[in-house]
């Protein structure tokens, strides 16, 4: 039996990458930023099972793409802020807290082809500090936190989840209550899957234990 191939944002790598092993197939994985998984899928790649946000889920459903009625939602995420391994954390406790910090940070990472720096980028703009903090900023894709982990930057704003599945680094928390978003992610069929692939999609949803989740910065859904 050919593979199964599971395309996935990145929000949920760490739940995967400890929850595939035990399944009783073969599993490719492809993996990246849910703005750029969009876009591949749209360019015209397929798989079997897509995990996305549950808006990119729901997109694809409607275009055709994925198999109506098959979306699972499997966790729950927040935006956070790491630091590199050891160094001092920063006070991120109320908005007052962490825009002082943003303005004070030489150097900080995020990526705008994820959901988590999508929301970032629209937030300096509320907060009336999109200039300031561009210009100090390492706007790139995949793991934000790796940038910090190579001391390329003071800290990174992502996906906890994210954040989390980066070594080298510490996470300080969540952004305040005022400035957080939360994110659904969720999984369904791909219109022309394999038969096999409702088993793998049923076993990430049970896998995707309280417990596993919240190991990996994620909640359930």
């Amino acid at each position: 039996m050919a593979d199964l191939v599971l395309l996935s944002t990145l929000g949920v790598v760490g739940v995967l990458r400890e929850a595939l092993p035990r399944f009783s197939g073969a599993v490719d994985g492809r993996y990246g930023p849910t703005a750029g998984m969009l876009e591949r899928i749209r360019g015209g790649e397929r798989g079997d099972v897509a995990i996305l946000t549950a808006e990119g889920i729901e997109a694809l459903t409607a275009e055709g793409v994925l198999e109506a009625g098959t979306r699972v939602d499997l966790a729950a995420s927040s935006v956070g802020i790491a630091v590199k391994a050891g160094a001092p954390k920063p006070d991120i406790s109320t908005p007052e807290a962490f825009v002082a910090l943003l303005k004070a940070v030489p150097s900080l990472a995020y990526s705008r082809a994820g959901a988590s720096g999508i929301y970032f980028a629209g937030l300096l703009e509320r907060l009336g500090l999109a200039a300031e903090v561009n210009a100090k900023a390492t706007i790139t894709q995949g793991f934000t936190a790796e940038r910090v982990a190579r001391g390329e930057t003071a800290i990174a704003v992502q996906q906890i989840s994210e954040l989390m599945a980066v070594e080298g680094v510490e996470i300080v928390g969540p952004l305040p209550p005022a400035l957080q978003t939360s994110v659904i992610f969720a999984g369904a069929l791909f219109a022309e899957a394999a038969p096999e692939a409702a088993g793998l999609l049923r076993f990430v949803a049970e896998a995707a234990t309280p417990a596993l989740l919240r190991s990996k910065g994620l909640e359930p859904a």
